[in-house]
């Protein structure tokens, strides 16, 4: 279904910003796959130049390497481009609370540099990674778009304030947004290293070092897991929507479905048993919550259904597996 959705934009170019990074070069490789010309800008500050090395032959891949906060940057990379899926982001709750000035220069001038450029290229459509964090303190569960709370903590209201921009570009300069609210996505190339690596990853390492992985509190916060692909049909389908009344909204991105990490942990175990037999026994242990943490994520994915046909193909068994599979072939 996607493959066929791409062909509404053959002749085009996609500008992805953060082309280097985990749902950068995956959205990189799609398109590449189906032939679609592709720019990618990254300035390898949490990228990986071994993400993109497949593509750098590629007739139709142009790699810039630039930094998001630099307007120059943001311009040349938006030259000739049809349409930008703008990755480009510091993630990570932690850090941001950490060191808040980096992350609100990358997230929040960086952003606003990007949608200056695509403005003044007239890019068709400009849709951006937003955030499941933006939820914040509001309880109720499935989250829905048009609800949120407070936000608790700095990486959170740096992904709230790029819907605000985004919401104002369109009403002042007439940019088409589309932003994409991702819950907790996992995957292929996701990096497993690092003082921030994502759940999924280091605790797929930690058990294949045979290492006992860590879980924030007593396991019971739970998380909508997304699989990359769900991830890459969403961009496709916010690329290519010929639905007016899809355009200049936010959507949901997940499985709708939710898995405590205590479940999370003895899933994952299930799947790496089967390539280390040692691994059943390895101990899951557990530290003190995490500041910032929501305790509970679930998304309401009726709206991307409806607006934009989105019809998630994996859940976090599937998703699971084949995360596994690539990781055991990759650590």
């Amino acid at each position: 279904m996607i493959d066929q959705e791409l062909t509404k934009i053959k002749s085009s170019t996609v500008l992805v910003t953060g082309g280097a990074g985990f749902i950068g070069s995956n959205l990189c490789e799609n398109l590449l796959n189906n032939n679609i010309s592709v720019v990618c800008l990254d300035n390898f500050s949490t990228g990986k130049l071994k993400n993109i090395q497949p593509f750098l032959n590629n007739s139709k891949f142009t790699l810039i390497e630039g930094d998001i906060r630099n307007l120059e940057d943001c311009h040349k990379a938006c030259e000739n481009v049809d349409y930008v899926l703008h990755e480009a982001a510091l993630g990570s709750v932690p850090r941001s609370i950490n060191d808040p000035i980096t992350t609100n220069d990358v997230n929040v001038s960086g952003f606003l540099n990007m949608l200056v450029a695509a403005r003044d290229a007239k890019v068709k459509r400009f849709v951006y990674a937003a955030s499941s964090s933006t939820y914040g303190d509001h309880e109720a569960l499935p989250k829905v778009e048009d609800v949120i709370g407070k936000p608790l903590s700095p990486y959170a209201i740096t992904k709230y304030v790029n819907e605000l921009y985004a919401d104002i570009f369109q009403k002042t300069y007439g940019l088409d947004t589309i932003g994409l609210r991702y819950f907790n996505v996992f995957g292929k190339r996701q990096d497993p290293d690092g003082a921030y690596a994502a759940v999924i990853p280091l605790f797929v390492k930690q058990f294949l070092n045979h290492e006992s992985p860590i879980i924030n509190g007593d396991g019971s916060y739970s998380r909508d897991f997304t699989y990359i692909d769900n991830v890459i049909q969403m961009n496709i389908l916010a690329i290519t929507t010929t639905n007016e009344a899809a355009l200049n909204t936010v959507y949901n991105v997940a499985y709708g479905d939710r898995t405590t990490l205590l479940e999370l942990a003895t899933l994952l175990k299930k799947h790496l048993v089967s390539l280390d037999e040692s691994i059943a026994n390895i101990e899951i242990k557990h530290r003190e919550n995490r500041a910032g943490d929501i305790p509970h994520s679930l998304a309401s994915i009726g709206k991307a259904k409806k607006l934009l046909k989105y019809n998630p193909q994996f859940n976090i068994s599937d998703g699971i597996k084949e995360a596994v599979n690539w990781y055991s072939k990759n650590l």
